[in-house]
C-alpha cells in the first residue's frame, strides 16, 4: 500500500467536500432538500437509521450503527434509540432533556458516546448528513437564523422547515458592521464536524472546582482586545470558544456530569428547556446540540437524593446501560479486546473465551422465582438456546422479573485483565479454558470491591463454568472421533424426521431397498429422544413441535437443517456419541497406546487442528483432559 498516495487521496476528498456560497444559494438548496436544516437530534437519529436497521424473527430491532462495536446490548440500544433519539428527532419534548447513560463500569457507556461522536464526524462528510453554517461563525450557526423573526412563519411554510433560534452576538454584529444588514450577502460554508478541530463535537470534563472556570463551557472575555473595542459586551472582545459554543449543531459529551460543581450545571437548565444559555454580558445565546452524560448507579442515587438538584433532575432522561447477559456476545467482547492487544499472537484454544464468558454472565444474573429455573437454564435461554419446558415468552418474563439485572457483577475489564495476565506469565503460546479459569480465580483476592460472600459465590460460578466446559470438551473430542461426523448426523436426522412425519400423519414409510411399506421405527425415534430426556408421555408433543418448526421454516422459504433445532441437534449428537464413549475412553486414557490406538489419536488430533481451530499443544491437552474426565 502506498501510504503517501492514500493520504493525498484523502486530502483531495476533504477538499472536494468544501463548499462556499451565498445565503441565497443556501436558500435554494434548502428548498430542494429541507433536511439540510434539520436539528442536531434529528441528524443523530438519521445517522443511526442510515447505517441500517434489522428485525429478527421475534420483531426485535437491531441497529447496525452500534452492532460493530457493542455486543449484547441490543435491548438497551433499542430502547435508547426509540425512546430518546427517535422521539427527539420528531421534535417531541424529549429533545429538551439531557441524555444520561447510567450503568456499571466497563458496560459500554463511553463506547456509545464515542461511536456517536465519530459517527457524526463521518456523517457530516456524506450527502445525507451534509450541514451548512454561516462562514466565520464561532458556533457554525444555522444560516436560516439570518431571517428576521417577523418573516419566519411564511418562510417556514414556503421551504417546509422550522426555524428555531437567533443569531449569536458575533454574527449579529458582523451582519450589521460588515454587510450593512444585507442578509443575502452573508457567506455560507459547508461544515465538516471534527472533535479535534472543535467543530460540532465537544467534550467537557470537570476538574478541581476551585480552579476550573465556567468559561470552559460558555467562552471567555479576551482581555487583550478590551482596550481596542472598549467594552466587555462587544462580541469582538469575547472568545466564543466554550464547549457549548463549539458543540453547536452537533453533540457535547459531559463527562462525570454528576460530580460537577453546581455552577457548571446551571447553564444546562435553560439550554435544555429553552435551547439557549447565558454567556458574558450578552443576551441569551441559542444552541442546538445533543448533550450526553454518563454515570454509574451509585453516583446517580446520590445525585437524586440531593434536593438542590430537583430542577436538573426533571431535565434528564436516564437510560440504563446494563452489562451484556448473553454468553456468545460476551465472547465477542473478549475477542475484540484480545485482537486490539499486542498479544494476539498467543493462541486461545476453542471454548477458552466462551468459558470465561459463562463465568461473567453467571455473576451478573439474578435468581428467578420461576419454579424449576436455575441460573444455568436462564443463561442458556438468554443466549437463545432451547431449554426443555420453556419458550420465547418465558425469556421476556424472566427479563422483566428483575429490571436492574445486569447492573452488577464482574465487568469485562476484569476478565480481560486476568486473560492478559495469564498470557504474559505463561511461556506457552497457547491458553486453554482451564488456564483462564485459574487466572480468574487467582485474581478474585486482588479485586478491591469483592466481598467475602461474593467471593464464595464467584468461586461457585467458576466451578459451574468448569462443568460447562467439561461437557463441551467431551463433545469436541467425541465429534472428532466420529468419521464424517456431519454426514452421519445429517443421515441420522433425516431418518428420524422421516419417521416423525409418518408417525404424526398416521402413514407408513417406504423401504428404499425393498419398496415395502413399514410402520414408523419407534425404537429409533425413542433412542434419539431419550438422549435429551423426552419421556414416553411427552414424545408426541415433541414430535409435533418438530413438524411445526419445519412448516414454519418452509413458509419463510428457509431450509430446516441440522442446526435449526437446538434440542434435536443435541439428541442426534448424544445418540452418535453413545456408541463411541468406550472407544474414546480407552484411546484417550491409555498411557501405552498400541499401533491402532496411536493412529486413531493422530487422526483425532489432526481433525481437532484442521476442523475445530486447535493447535498441536491445546489439542493434545484436550485429549489428555477428556481422557481423565471419562475415567472418573
Amino acid at each position: 500500500m502506498d501510504i503517501l498516495k492514500r493520504i493525498a487521496e484523502k486530502r483531495e476528498r476533504e477538499e472536494k467536500l468544501a463548499w462556499e456560497g451565498t445565503f441565497g444559494e443556501y436558500i435554494e438548496m434548502v428548498r430542494e432538500r429541507p433536511e439540510l436544516a434539520q436539528t442536531a437530534h434529528s441528524r443523530v437519529f438519521n445517522m443511526i437509521a442510515d447505517a441500517g436497521i434489522e428485525k429478527d424473527d421475534n420483531g426485535k430491532t437491531r441497529y447496525l450503527f452500534f452492532s460493530r462495536e457493542l455486543f449484547g446490548l441490543d435491548r438497551a440500544i433499542e430502547r435508547l434509540v426509540e425512546e430518546y433519539f427517535h422521539s427527539a428527532a420528531r421534535r417531541l419534548d424529549v429533545r429538551k432533556r439531557i441524555l444520561l447513560l447510567m450503568g456499571p463500569v466497563s458496560g459500554g457507556k463511553s463506547t456509545i458516546v464515542t461511536l456517536l461522536k465519530r459517527g457524526l464526524e463521518q456523517y457530516s462528510r456524506t450527502d445525507a448528513g451534509a450541514l451548512y453554517g454561516i462562514k466565520g461563525c464561532p458556533m457554525q450557526e444555522e444560516p436560516l437564523h439570518l431571517i428576521p423573526q417577523s418573516m419566519r412563519p411564511e418562510v417556514e411554510k414556503e421551504l417546509g422547515v422550522r426555524i428555531e433560534g437567533n443569531l449569536c452576538p458575533a454574527c449579529r454584529l458582523r451582519l450589521k458592521e460588515e454587510y450593512g444588514g444585507r442578509i443575502e450577502d452573508v457567506p455560507v460554508e459547508r461544515v465538516l464536524m471534527s472533535e479535534d478541530d472543535r467543530r460540532g463535537v465537544g467534550t467537557f470534563s470537570p476538574s478541581d472546582p476551585k480552579s476550573q472556570d465556567i468559561a470552559d463551557l460558555t467562552g471567555s472575555i479576551d482581555f487583550s482586545t478590551i482596550t481596542e473595542y472598549g467594552s466587555e459586551s462587544d462580541p469582538r472582545a469575547y472568545r466564543f470558544d466554550g464547549e457549548l459554543n463549539k458543540a453547536n449543531r452537533g453533540l457535547m459529551e459531559f463527562q462525570e456530569m454528576l460530580k460537577c460543581d453546581e455552577k457548571f450545571l446551571w447553564n444546562l437548565l435553560s439550554l435544555t428547556q429553552e435551547g439557549n444559555f447565558k454567556a458574558g454580558r450578552f443576551a441569551l445565546i441559542s444552541a442546538d446540540e445533543l448533550i450526553v452524560a454518563h454515570t454509574n448507579e451509585a453516583e446517580y442515587k446520590s445525585f437524586i437524593a440531593n434536593k438542590k438538584n430537583e430542577a436538573l433532575q426533571s431535565r434528564i432522561i436516564v437510560m440504563p446501560i446494563p452489562y451484556n447477559l448473553q454468553v456468545t456476545e460476551e465472547e465477542k467482547i473478549y475477542e475484540k479486546l484480545v485482537r486490539q492487544s499486542d498479544l494476539s499472537h498467543v493462541h486461545l484454544a476453542p471454548h477458552a473465551l466462551h468459558t470465561a464468558a459463562i463465568f461473567s454472565i453467571l455473576t451478573r444474573m439474578k435468581d428467578s422465582k420461576k419454579q424449576g429455573m436455575d441460573l444455568v437454564k436462564k443463561m442458556r435461554l438468554y443466549d437463545g438456546k432451547s431449554v426443555d419446558g420453556y419458550k420465547e415468552a418465558d425469556v421476556e418474563e424472566l427479563q422483566n422479573e428483575h429490571l436492574d439485572e445486569g447492573m452488577s457483577g464482574i465487568d469485562p475489564r476484569y476478565v480481560i485483565n486476568r486473560i492478559s495476565s495469564a498470557m504474559i506469565r505463561t511461556e506457552a503460546h497457547c491458553l486453554n479454558a482451564l488456564d483462564i479459569l485459574r487466572a480468574i480465580k487467582n485474581g478474585l483476592d486482588q479485586h478491591p470491591s469483592i466481598s467475602k460472600d461474593e467471593r464464595e459465590r464467584y468461586l461457585n460460578f467458576i466451578s459451574i463454568s468448569r462443568k460447562e466446559y467439561d461437557e463441551l470438551a467431551k463433545k469436541e473430542v467425541q465429534k472428532a472421533f466420529v468419521y464424517s461426523y456431519d454426514e452421519s448426523a445429517k443421515t441420522l436426522m433425516d431418518n428420524y424426521l422421516d419417521n416423525v412425519e409418518a408417525y404424526c400423519n398416521w402413514t407408513k414409510i417406504k423401504d428404499p431397498l425393498t419398496g415395502e411399506e413399514l410402520d414408523p421405527d419407534e425404537k429409533l425415534m425413542r433412542s434419539i429422544e431419550e438422549q435429551i430426556g423426552i419421556s414416553e408421555n411427552a414424545k408426541k408433543a415433541f414430535r409435533e413441535e418438530i413438524l411445526i418448526r419445519i412448516s414454519a421454516y418452509a413458509r419463510k422459504g428457509k431450509k430446516f437443517d441440522y442446526n435449526s433445532h437446538d434440542r434435536l441437534r443435541e439428541a442426534i449428537q448424544k445418540k452418535l456419541f453413545a456408541d463411541l464413549k468406550d472407544v474414546v475412553k480407552i484411546t484417550t486414557s491409555t498411557k501405552t497406546p498400541d499401533e491402532n490406538q496411536l493412529k486413531k489419536i493422530n487422526e483425532v488430533t489432526a481433525t481437532l487442528i484442521d476442523k475445530y481451530g486447535y493447535c498441536p499443544t491445546c489439542a493434545n491437552d484436550l485429549l489428555r483432559y477428556v481422557g481423565s474426565l471419562l475415567n472418573r
